[in-house]
């Protein structure tokens, strides 16, 4: 008898393990069309603006959608003990308050009266923010599906008897839960027969609430009546000496979805370019559909070129100038992150900035992306104004680190953040023409020469780090020795004998050029230095 309790017990494990596995992969291949159905939404608001209640609903359900399957996502974490704490100091009355009600527009449909009191107001803490909105959203999910029209939801926060802690409060009126089904409302894949309305669940939900909880130091309990309605109870520790060093991050916490919404308002009003296809874009992915959504919305401000996986890109890459890549990770033949890979440890485009969209969003997936490179990391579904946002925030980035480089006089080049490789590559063409500054025929082929690679090569790499063409580039660092000699020598070094010391045999267009680069004569950088 023993034996086979513990028989059906390991086939009841195995039953679990493979139902949650069919769920994970169902799980990823649904992100990829959801980004779809959420890139074409962000596509007709802005074609076709003026249907707001129609746009809130499908947004309202894409977002119910992707907590979904993150949850199943998070479980997954959840039973291969993977799930990690990060928690930072914010007001977490500010954020429940924020969360509990994007809930709003789903109980006024059930016209379920509902309210959010947080007492006080503000409460000070360390909490998890992805946790906590997790516990709260199926602690509400819970409640409003269970309860009846015309019933209530109320949610109360306020400090437990120890002032270290906060006691969350997610009460309803609703079908209520039997003391026998109690028991097990927080089991694996439970799904009680309390359930007075036609709806389907995973029953993962009020275990994962609780692996949350109990992750975060806390506790849940429920108190219900069958018929009358639950009352569920979370105690959370939110002092930061409940908490190990390596959980704490302590960037302050803003709300979240107020932040978000700020973001993307603020990036879609900005879509048009200032300067329209002065850049060029390789966007990598293998789903035609979400493909060409992509290509028809980055075309209206960059140039586009695509391909359908790593290699395809490759050949791409040889052939076309591209400033920056958008690579999907899960790919046929080559996939995005060997991709990326292939790009940032090869000289020729090591300076490309990639970006890898992906439906894995576990925190090694992200260490690998920037293991091998990746300037940016994007989850799917993602929305569009986050994407062009990420884009433009990489080339004006890029731009930023050109402008600096051209016009700072003295800087060390590990401040400008380049790759390895990169780093390595400027440094070399620094020390090349520093050892050639007297000699005024030090020119492009020479210097093409003792770097060691292609005309092509040298051009589109200083262009791409400094913004400057090579000759510009041979003149710029000349320039910059010039007013190293200065600082050293001060007034007692004549414009002319300075002029020939940087490989310069006009003094006059030495003067010229010094004042087009740093916008005053030799002589008035030799007097500021001096008074400084």
């Amino acid at each position: 008898e023993l034996h086979l309790r513990e028989m059906e017990k390991s086939k009841l494990e195995e039953l679990n393990h493979a139902k949650l596995q069919f769920f994970t992969n169902i799980t990823h291949e649904l992100l990829t069309p959801l980004t779809i159905i959420s890139a074409t939404v962000d596509e007709l608001k802005m074609r076709f603006p003026g249907h707001d209640d129609l746009y809130t609903v499908m947004g309202s359900n894409i977002s119910r959608l992707i907590r979904l399957l993150q949850q199943i996502l998070e479980f997954r974490k959840a039973e291969t003990g993977n799930l990690k704490l990060r928690v930072s100091p914010g007001d977490v009355a500010a954020f429940v308050k924020n969360e509990a009600e994007s809930f709003l527009p789903l109980v006024k449909k059930r016209k379920i009266h509902f309210s959010v009191l947080c007492n006080p107001e503000s409460i000070i803490g360390y909490f998890d923010t992805d946790k906590l909105d997790k516990i709260l959203y199926n602690l509400l999910s819970n409640a409003a599906k269970y309860n009846k029209e015309g019933g209530y939801i109320q949610v109360t926060l306020m400090y437990a008897e120890d002032r270290d802690f906060v006691r969350l409060h997610v009460k309803d009126n609703g079908s209520g839960i039997s003391k026998d089904k109690q028991k097990s409302l927080f089991k694996r894949f439970y799904e009680g027969d309390y359930r007075k309305f036609n709806t389907i669940g995973t029953g993962i939900g009020l275990s994962l609430v609780k692996d949350l909880v109990e992750l975060h130091g806390g506790s849940i309990e429920v108190e219900s009546e069958e018929g009358r309605g639950t009352e569920f109870i979370v105690t959370l520790p939110v002092d930061r000496s409940y908490f190990k060093e390596e959980q704490i991050d302590e960037e302050a916490v803003l709300p979240v979805q107020k932040t978000v919404t700020y973001l993307e308002e603020e990036n879609a009003e900005n879509v048009v370019a200032e300067k329209p296809k002065a850049h060029t874009i390789l966007v990598v992915e293998d789903n035609e559909e979400l493909l060409q959504l992509m290509v028809r919305l980055l075309k209206r401000e960059y140039n586009v070129h695509t391909a359908e996986n790593g290699q395809e890109a490759v050949t791409v890459l040889d052939n076309e100038d591209i400033d920056l890549i958008v690579s999907d990770v899960m790919m046929p033949v080559m996939d995005g992150i060997e991709f990326c890979r292939y790009v940032k440890n090869k000289l020729e485009l090591s300076h490309i900035p990639v970006i890898l969209l992906t439906a894995k969003n576990k925190e090694e997936d992200r260490a690998e992306a920037y293991e091998v490179g990746a300037d940016a990391f994007i989850s799917k579904p993602f929305n569009l104004a986050v994407l062009h946002a990420r884009i433009r925030n990489l080339l004006k980035y890029k731009e930023r680190k050109a402008h600096d480089f051209k016009n700072q006089l003295v800087f060390e080049i590990k401040e400008l953040d380049y790759t390895s490789i990169d780093e390595d590559f400027m440094q070399r063409a620094i020390d090349c023409v520093n050892r050639h500054l007297e000699d005024s025929d030090f020119d492009q082929p020479q210097f093409v020469e003792e770097m060691g690679t292609s005309k092509s090569t040298l051009y589109k790499k200083l262009k791409s780090l400094t913004g400057l063409n090579t000759s510009a580039f041979i003149r710029n660092i000349r320039l910059k020795a010039a007013c190293r000699i200065m600082e050293e020598k001060g007034s007692s070094v004549r414009v002319s004998d300075l002029a020939y010391a940087v490989g310069f045999n006009d003094p006059k267009y030495f003067s010229s050029c010094f004042k087009k680069e740093f916008g005053m004569l030799p002589t008035e950088y030799q007097e500021r230095f001096i008074q400084s």
